[in-house]
């Protein structure tokens, strides 16, 4: 049985907040303004900055995106 590809909001989620633990710019979304993918990617980018600013280290910020 092959796997199932994971669900493209979830994916779009995890992008997004990877790209906010690297400390990237929210205007660096690769998607159109008011598109659903960039409201899922920016949904991400803000969760993964709101840990940053929490305190999280790199590694426990990579270990939560690994488990998205």
């Amino acid at each position: 049985m092959k796997k199932h590809k994971r669900n493209q909001d979830q994916r779009l989620f995890a992008k997004g907040y990877q790209a906010a633990i690297q400390q990237r710019s929210l205007a660096t979304c690769p998607y159109q303004q008011h598109s659903v993918m960039a409201y899922h990617w920016s949904r991400g980018w803000r969760e993964g900055r709101e840990d940053y600013w929490n305190g999280f280290n790199q590694a426990t910020c990579q270990q939560k995106a690994a488990n998205l």
